[in-house]
């Protein structure tokens, strides 16, 4: 695997221990924008601060850590930066800054990240991982009332129900019924958050679901045209706008 070019919004960094990259952030963390920090993969004979350790360090300063991309056969890349006043807050994350408490080994702006996230709602909606989100009552009771969408929903990939009850679960409770519907109209018909599904790509369960919602938006169009009022009646052939001359007619 040959190196990928570094990134240029931000200076890349290795640290060969836990403590190298405690004393950046302890002197970089109230000024520097961010920064690419390579981890040694297993497999690599490279001293190297670990996922875990970057991880937890970066807790205790108010920093976040982005998705991990591969550099080369013997490193990681991963993007740290001071945690965003709106981010959002992983269940994973929760437990580990409480047990960090606990240790007293939380930093002045680690606090204070957790204590903004307590008092706007983020720390108590923190979202589950894949491996433990659930689906909670109301959208339970939302996917029942739609019986296209349930069908739908059941029939999608794990990951592809995790895309759906995550964007669900960190929706603010302002939002969440709002969310929840416009979700669960999205799975009628077939789609699901972030992509489109291609009709030729389902399986035949799924294009059974397509058909219904076909069928039913059918219906609504049936049901639509009687509430017509009286003394306004369907327009006709006759009826429609001529079409301009020198047209050839329609076969």
């Amino acid at each position: 695997m040959s190196p990928k070019p570094l990134p240029t919004d931000l200076p890349t960094y290795t640290f060969r221990s836990a403590r190298d990259f405690e004393t950046f952030l302890e002197r970089e963390h109230t000024t520097a924008p961010g920064c690419y920090v390579k981890l040694a993969k297993k497999s690599a004979c490279e001293p190297s601060v670990s996922s875990a350790e970057a991880v937890e360090i970066a807790l205790c300063f108010g920093w976040i850590d982005g998705r991990a991309n591969g550099f080369d056969e013997n490193w990681w890349l991963v993007r740290y930066t001071p945690r965003r006043s709106k981010s959002i807050w992983s269940r994973k994350n929760v437990n580990t800054v409480t047990r960090l408490v606990q240790e007293g080994r939380m930093r002045p702006a680690g606090i204070a990240a957790v204590d903004a996230a307590k008092a706007d709602g983020r720390w108590a909606r923190a979202y589950d991982g894949p491996a433990t989100i659930t689906v909670s009552d109301d959208i339970a009771a939302a996917l029942a009332a739609v019986p296209a969408a349930s069908s739908f929903f059941e029939s999608l990939s794990k990951s592809e129900r995790y895309a759906v009850l995550w964007r669900i679960q960190t929706a603010s409770p302002q939002n969440r019924a709002k969310r929840t519907e416009a979700i669960v109209q999205m799975l009628a018909g077939g789609n699901v958050p972030g992509r489109t599904v291609k009709p030729q790509t389902l399986p035949k369960d799924r294009l059974a679901v397509k058909k219904a919602v076909a069928k039913n938006s059918t219906v609504k169009q049936k049901l639509a045209t009687e509430d017509i009022p009286t003394g306004q009646p369907l327009p006709t052939a006759e009826s429609r706008q001529p079409r301009r001359s020198g047209l050839r007619p329609r076969s």
